[in-house]
């Protein structure tokens, strides 16, 4: 048996290195064509090549002139006006948006809620805003883009991963009518096999089961075969954006970020937190793991359920049942309010999740407290958080000590010099590898999702979250946070002035291309 296991772990990594190869290869022949199309023009055809600039002076002032992030503009001009060939070539490949406006045209309409529903979302929004007004702001923003507000809720927040993945665990044992699940990962190891028997035995017994995860997020860590045994036993599989079949800027960068669990409607989870070993906590990576999420029950629950359809309904079509059936069917309540958002590329430049982020930090009065495993910070955060810092704010930026990218991390410490000119203070996870996302704000408003602090996150992947208004999980929050800030070690300037000189040395660089990490 122990060979057989081997065995399959083997061909598991033949076969995800060959996927891996494949579009390391596809994308090699890109770039070799490009950077060959560029010396073979500047040795043969130099009016050619003066066109070529002058086309890519062109597109850089186009792109100067676009709605969007400043950071990710001024790396394409750059890019483009220093080597034109390379640089436009590459923008057409995957800096240009048509390609993601011919997505945007597939995705079917959003569905409508019925005229209760409406009213329902409308009157909880007015009892928040008349009690908690310095919040109404963010809350309307939200609702204009379609996120209602929720009430009649219970919040039950778990700042262990392993705690919250066992909680999913033990509902989908209890499933009755549906499963829905939505990760980036969902690796095979011991929490796998637990969460497939229970998803393969809920599907032989008559539950709806849908899955969909990202392929990027699990090349190496799943096996066709688990898919065409979970096919086998009637749960319906999606895979997203196969890294086989497309290597176009689109479907190669934009990934499914988002973690979504929901059970019967009146259970659903949404954090940091991944299908895999190292989230419990079952194996060590990069020293303690540390992850946390959120289950909302009741109404709010609907949010992130009928995120998940929306979802299905882009990737695979419709749903087996009219969208009232997965409602919340149970009578909950509980203090406070909660509001699920979204996000993904298809909104660029419009990005909830980044203007959720900014307004957290500006409505913070007291204190903010950040929780992030990235920090790749664009001009407008950065800009906020010394805002903050500067006006008083007690803020607090909480980091990994033990980074699982060493390039990501060296981006990140750069900007710690700034943020502690102007009052900031920088917290090293010392245990280990933290990657929750959280954000704490004058002990009133959470958030708790998928969401990193980071370009990829902010304008190209799929995300989500929740924001909690009152309610005893705000303060379970505050708890957690107050524990990881006792466990870390705090940055001085004097540290950061005396880091390792490679690191000084590698951090222009690596902030020029931040956009693509």
């Amino acid at each position: 048996m122990k060979r057989f296991g081997l065995q399959q772990k083997g061909e598991r990594r033949i076969a995800a290195a060959l996927r891996i190869a494949l579009a390391a290869l596809l994308l090699a022949i890109q770039i070799a064509l490009t950077v060959l199309m560029a010396y073979l023009l500047r040795q043969y055809a130099t009016i050619v090549y003066a066109l070529l600039e002058i086309a890519g002076l062109a597109v850089a002032v186009s792109i100067y002139n676009r709605r969007g992030d400043a950071m990710y503009k001024s790396t394409w001009i750059i890019l483009i006006l220093t080597v034109p060939v390379v640089g436009l070539t590459l923008y057409l490949l995957w800096g240009y948006s048509a390609e993601q406006r011919r997505l945007r045209s597939k995705v079917p309409a959003k569905c409508d809620e019925p005229e209760s529903v409406r009213m329902r979302g409308a009157l909880n929004a007015d009892k928040l805003a008349r009690a908690m007004p310095d919040w109404a702001r963010l809350m309307n923003s939200l609702r204009r883009r379609g996120f209602a507000v929720h009430q009649n809720t219970k919040a039950e927040y778990f700042p262990e991963g392993k705690h919250y993945l066992e909680d999913i665990l033990a509902k989908c044992e209890q499933a009755q009518r549906f499963i829905f699940l939505e990760f980036f990962i969902l690796a095979e190891g011991q929490l796998w096999d637990r969460l497939n028997e229970v998803l393969c035995a809920r599907a032989r017994a008559g539950v709806e089961v849908r899955v969909i995860f990202d392929d990027f997020g699990n090349l190496k860590r799943f096996r066709g075969e688990t898919i065409d045994a979970l096919r086998a036993a009637g749960v319906e599989v999606v895979v997203f954006n196969p890294v086989h079949r497309y290597v176009n800027r689109l479907y190669f960068n934009y990934r499914d970020h988002r973690k979504i669990a929901c059970v019967d409607g009146d259970y659903a989870w949404t954090g940091g937190a991944n299908v895999a070993d190292e989230y419990a906590n079952l194996i060590t990576r990069f020293g303690y793991w540390k992850d946390s999420g959120v289950r909302l029950e009741g109404d709010g629950a609907w949010g992130l359920t009928s995120s998940f359809l929306d979802m299905w309904r882009f990737l695979a079509g419709e749903p087996n049942h009219e969208r009232d059936y997965y409602r919340p069917h149970g009578d909950t309540r509980a203090e406070g309010w909660c509001q699920v958002f979204t996000d993904g590329p298809l909104n660029n430049p419009d990005n909830p999740a980044e203007d959720m982020y900014l307004q957290l930090i500006a409505n913070a009065r007291r204190f903010l407290y950040i929780t992030t495993p990235y920090f790749i910070p664009d001009t407008e955060t950065m800009h906020a958080l010394c805002i903050a810092g500067d006006g008083g704010v007690d803020v607090r930026l909480m980091l990994p000590h033990i980074p699982d990218h060493l390039f990501t991390d060296i981006v990140a410490e750069s900007y710690f010099g700034e943020l502690m000119e102007h009052g900031v203070k920088i917290y090293r996870y010392t245990p280990g590898f933290l990657h929750q996302k959280t954000v704490m704000v004058d002990r009133d408003v959470a958030m708790v999702g998928s969401v990193n602090m980071d370009y990829r996150s902010f304008q190209l992947h799929f995300e989500c979250g929740v924001l909690l208004y009152g309610g005893p999980a705000v303060e379970q929050v505050l708890e957690d946070q107050d524990a990881i800030a006792a466990q870390s070690h705090a940055v001085t300037p004097e540290e950061w002035k005396n880091r390792h000189w490679y690191r000084r040395l590698a951090e222009p660089l690596m902030r020029l291309f931040a956009i693509w990490m």
